[in-house]
Formats: structure tokens, sequence, C-alpha cells
């Protein structure tokens, strides 16, 4: 239905009124919401974001009136012929932008909610929010059919000899990486050291304040909605008392929550939840003990350099305050959100369409460019922008910005007073000299160094090899030995420490021209990497661009840069089937996989 009303010397003002339900592309409008260009305010798609080139001009009185006009009509309606929203033909433009899902209703998840052993209510969870996921559809085809069935995949185990031997895939079993091991296991195992629940379930743990419950521990990618079952009083009757005392009270409930038999269970909260319409328990999953990430950080309360003056602290209270997305008629007594992030699509979901419908229409053509409306998506409102720079002005003067000037090197006694009477050709001489640079006040004041320790074993072989405690020989032998225990862990921490080992390696090895002592460790090393499969820790050594030392660097290898080069470069191995994933707790829309 499509109703137009126009007044004399104004611009005609056109309403689309959708009977029964709305475009299953559009966005709803604020029924309660008055704005002076018969758009929306408060719209995802605002209109610097994706509208008409034409600019729009602000309506009348008598046009504003004639929105109320609208609206009263809409609102009369009631049942089927109700009038649910209504758009401007600016408004419906722009929602043409937008790609939307096709929406699917949550199925239910009927479970019994218990607390202690005695008590039991029938209750049905629906999905509330969930984190929308592109549809993984990729598939490998032909690239000149395009055509899947054009294409076969075949996995060919073979052995590590020089005859690459073909194993049979009944032949393999899954092992599991622990430490320098592997430990193997049969399906039999796999399937016995999976976790397995009595079923589903939602029991009710204990209750506690809800001050207790930090908003840092809510997790999981899902909340859930608990209503009383269907048709049972008793139910509702039961669950609408525990709603309205945790409501009371201000507590929560600790649940324990498993989705199936087979998957994995849960802790979470469920929160009482009251709406004029109804009324429910909210579910929220909380974290396990190895969930949590703890870190420690020096505080800042402590440091007289961080300590902000007065002026500081007001100049970062009015960019706040000038920032908020928020806003407030006090004469109205009316909140506006100027940024309501649940009507704002992902942009990343609507660029994958944009090119998908493009590479559809236009198989030959290049994948056009981001269009602006995406981009603006994420931008700040155009009112908050316009207030904001006033206080951002004030903080740029308040906190100005210097350069960094980086110190110079400390200069030590024995850079002074080197020896100049040591023994040995002179480029080796030279080298050595240069190579002081490492050493500061600190590294003085450690002592001597007698071995290479596992702490710091760099600068342990570095300080060996300047004090000539030890020969390079034995002082890259100890080196070695701490960098292979410590690739043994196969732990990412003591990756970064067998890298800084190796670039100390590498380094002390050009400046005492031991480069063929580096090379030979080196090759030891990647063949050590590929026999135990760490691969993380090669990917590492790739990324930081540690090779062998070639003669532009030192005139005693026989590498040239190209080897070198090539000495990095993957092998190719033949891709082998991932271990199939221990199956994950479901959500209620899992049930649709068993239909």
């Amino acid at each position: 239905m499509l109703w137009k009303q126009q007044w004399p010397d104004a611009n005609p003002l056109c309403y689309t009124l959708h009977l029964g339900s709305s475009l299953s592309d559009s966005l709803p409008f604020p029924i309660g919401k008055e704005d002076g260009t018969g758009d929306r305010g408060d719209s995802s798609l605002r209109s610097d974001h994706c509208g008409p080139s034409f600019p729009l001009k602000e309506i009348t009185e008598q046009q504003k009136e004639g929105i109320q006009m609208v609206k009263r009509v809409m609102t009369s309606l009631e049942g089927e012929d109700g009038l649910d929203e209504i758009y401007s033909f600016s408004e419906s433009l722009r929602q043409l932008c937008v790609f939307k899902k096709i929406e699917k209703s949550s199925m239910a998840w009927p479970c019994q909610l218990t607390i202690g052993s005695s008590l039991s209510i029938r209750i049905v969870a629906y999905k509330s929010i969930q984190q929308g996921k592109a549809k993984k559809s990729w598939t490998v085809v032909d690239a000149r059919t395009s055509r899947k069935e054009d294409i076969q995949k075949e996995t060919v185990y073979c052995l590590n000899d020089d005859d690459e031997t073909e194993v049979q895939k009944e032949d393999t079993i899954q092992g599991f990486r622990y430490g320098s091991d592997i430990i193997p296991f049969s399906k039999v195992d796999e399937e016995q050291m999976k976790y397995k629940s009595e079923g589903k379930c939602f029991s009710v743990l204990g209750f506690c304040r809800s001050s207790q419950v930090h908003r840092k521990y809510y997790m999981g990618n899902q909340v859930l909605k608990v209503f009383a079952a269907k048709d049972d009083e008793a139910a509702a009757v039961a669950l609408s008392s525990l709603i309205h005392a945790l409501d009371e009270l201000d507590m929560v409930a600790i649940v324990r929550y498993a989705y199936c038999k087979n998957s994995n269970p849960q802790v979470g909260m469920a929160f009482p939840y009251i709406k004029d319409t109804y009324e429910c328990l909210v579910y929220v999953q909380l974290p396990f003990m190895e969930d949590l990430r703890q870190y420690m950080f020096s505080s800042l309360k402590n440091n007289k350099k961080c300590t902000p003056t007065e002026a500081q602290l007001s100049a970062i209270d009015a960019l706040i305050d000038s920032m908020s997305l928020v806003k407030k008629d006090e004469e109205e007594g009316t909140v506006q959100d100027l940024f309501p992030t649940t009507k704002i699509p992902d942009p990343q979901f609507q660029r994958l369409f944009q090119c998908l419908l493009h590479r559809a229409l236009h198989p030959q053509e290049p994948l056009p460019p981001i269009q602006q409306h995406i981009l603006n998506m994420l931008d700040p409102p155009t009112e908050v922008t316009a207030k904001c720079q006033i206080p951002l002005s004030k903080i740029k003067t308040l906190f100005p910005l210097t350069e960094a000037i980086k110190k110079k090197e400390q200069v030590t006694a024995q850079d002074i007073f080197q020896d100049n009477h040591e023994e040995g050709p002179t480029s080796k001489k030279l080298k050595t000299k240069e190579g002081r640079a490492h050493f500061s006040l600190s590294s003085l004041a450690e002592g001597s160094v007698t071995k290479v320790g596992s702490v710091n074993p760099a600068e342990n072989f570095r300080t060996l090899l300047r004090q000539k405690t030890a020969s390079f020989e034995e002082a890259s032998n100890q080196l070695t030995n701490h960098i292979e225990q410590f690739l043994d862990t196969n732990e990412t921490p003591y990756f970064m420490k067998s890298m800084d080992c190796i670039k100390a390696f590498r380094e002390e090895a050009i400046q005492f021209s031991e480069e063929q002592r580096f090379n030979d460790f080196l090759k030891a090393l990647r063949e050590k990497v590929e026999s135990k499969q760490l691969n993380n820790f090669w990917e590492i050594v790739i990324q930081d661009g540690i090779t062998l030392i070639t003669k532009d660097e030192a005139p005693g290898s026989s590498v040239t840069a190209e080897e070198a080069k090539k000495f990095l470069a993957p092998k190719e191995n033949p891709s082998e089937d991932t271990a199939a994933a221990f199956e994950e707790g479901g959500d209620v829309d899992d049930l649709l996989d068993l239909i």
C-alpha cells in the first residue's frame, strides 16, 4: 500500500506503508523517532553512509504533522492488517545497498532445569545472540570447467626413506605430540578418551551475588534465553518464582550446561531478565581455569612520570563527554542511541557478497573496490565527530609529542684500554673490536661467566668469547646444547629463546671467522627440525631470515647468496589429512543437522 500527500509550496513527501510485516531486506524504522529530515537518524545506514546523490531537504512543520498522522493511522490498525513499519522512498533506496542473510527461527532446545536431586523444571531454550559467520562454501574446482567433479584429491603416505615406500592408510594411526615425543592413539583410544556426559543438562550448581561475576568473565559465542515449557503451568509458575527471586535478591545462578551427550560441558551464569511482555533466564558461558590469561603489569600510580595533571584529566573527561553515543533530551525525557551496533551490518559480510555478486554477473572482470558505504559503516556519527574536535585540539596541546632520541651506547673500560698485542690475523682483531658493542656497564656488573647458562644463554655466549674464558668451539657447543633442549619443549617462548641464541651464534661466527661452524650447525638444525616436525619453529627462522653465512658476509664461506636463499625455501611435502577435531559443544541450531 502506498500513501502520498502533498502540501502547497513543499516538496512531495511519500511514505511506503508495509502491511502485516516489513520488507525482508530492511531495518526497522523507529516509530517514536522525530527528526528533521524525514529519514532515520539512528539507522545503521545513515544518510552519510549510503544514500541518494541529491541533498535531503528539511521538511516543514506541516510535513511533520503529516508524519504524525501517518503514525497514528499505522498504530490504530491491529491484527493481520496492522502496519508494522514505515519507510520513506530515500530510506528504501538505501536499504537496497545492503545484503542480508536469510533469517531462520531459532530451534527450541528442550531440557530439565534441575536444582539438587528433587527439584526439576521443564524448560525450553532459544538462541538469542550468536556470532554471525559467513557460511564456508569454498571448494576446489577445475579452473577451466568450474566443476568440482573434474578434480580428484588423493593423499598418499610414504616412509621417510630413500625409496619413499608407500604406506597404506589403514597402517597409520594418529599421534599426539607431547613435548619431543609422539604418543600414538588408535581409533578405539580416541573414542575412549573423549569426555562423555550423561546427556543434555541444565543443572544449577549454586547461587551468588551478581556483582561477584565480573563482566570480563562473559565468554562463548552464543547467548540463550530460557523459558518454561509450553503448556506446562507448573513449570511456568516454578520458573517465574525463580526468576523473580533472583531479581529481588540481585543474585544469579551458576549452571552446568551440556547441549547433548557428545558435547563438552560448560559452566555458565543464568541471570533474570524481566520485560513487560515476557520473562526468562539468560544464560552466558563463563571461563574455566585454562581459559584465563594472567598478565602482570606495573602500576601507573607509583610512577611519578605517568601522573597526569588536573588540566590533562579535565581534557580527557571533556573528550569522553563529547564522544558520548547516547543523546539525552532533558525536556522531552527521551534517549537516542546515535550508534546502534545491533542495527549495523557486518562490513566483512557486505564486502564478501559484493564480490560474489560482481563475479557472478561479470566473471571476466576484476573485483571492484570496496564500496564507500561499507567503509563508512563503522565511522563515528557525524554529530560526535563534530563535537569532539575542540577537546581533541586541547588534548593535542596538553599532551605534546616529542621525538625520542636514542641514547649513545655506554663505552666501557675494556673498550678504552684494550690489548693491542693480541696474536692472530689483523682481520680477526678488527672483527673482535667491532663486536665490543655488545658490552655495557650492566654486563660488567654481572661478574665473570664460566659457562653458557639456560637463563640468558645468548649473552653468556658473547661474554665467554669476550673474556676468552672458553674457546669458540667449546662455547658454541654449550650454546647449541641449550638450543636443542629448548626445541625439545616444543613451546613458543623457548622457540624465541632459541632464535636469540642462533642470532648470537651467527653474529659471533662472522666476527671470529667461524662461519663454517655455524653453517654446519644450521644444516644439522634443519634436519632435526624436519625429523621432529617442528614446522612452527622453522617458520620463525624463515620470517627472521636467519640463513647460512654467505661469502659476501665472510670471506671464509663458500656459500653464495642464491644458495643461502634456497636454503630457507620450504620443501614440498604431500599434504596430510588433519586429525579429526574433537567435537565441541553444540548449540541449539545443531538440531538441524539431525534432520
